[in-house]
């Protein structure tokens, strides 16, 4: 299964995010649509170089959101690491743990941990508070 997950960078809160048994784009153009709709348009759009992210698709939807696109460098592995910390936190925190039989029960899975990782789990980074509680107030700002 592959994931994608749209992240606020300041905040860290999983805006979006959307599974897929296959890696065509569609799904996570459908997923920034989404995180769009429900969050409205980034200022700057961050991806890796990965064809999902530099398909017509994709940039069509970030140029007609009138957002800055941002794209990593080849070996700039540090330009991607609050998506990379998600994913770490996504497989030590929960798959690894629960070791889901099929895309049913990961989907499951999945929607309780991102609810979680959003609205009760603390980080360091933000003062030990949740990453919605720091969307949300930046948002009100």
């Amino acid at each position: 299964m592959f994931l994608v997950a749209i992240i606020d960078w300041f905040s860290r809160y999983v805006l979006a995010w959307e599974l897929s048994n296959t890696l065509d784009a569609l799904f996570c153009v459908e997923t920034l649509k989404r995180a769009i709709s429900m969050h409205g348009a980034p200022g700057i759009s961050n991806t890796d170089q990965g064809a999902q992210f530099t398909g017509d698709g994709y940039i069509e939807v970030l140029k007609a959101a009138g957002a800055r696109i941002s794209m990593d460098g080849r070996g700039r592995a540090l330009d991607n690491v609050f998506i990379e910390r998600l994913w770490w936190s996504v497989k030590y925190e929960d798959v690894y743990l629960n070791d889901y039989c099929d895309g049913t029960s990961l989907r499951e899975g999945l929607t309780r941990y991102f609810r979680f990782y959003n609205t009760e789990r603390s980080h360091q980074a933000l003062g030990y508070r949740t990453p919605a509680a720091v969307y949300r107030r930046a948002a009100a700002a």
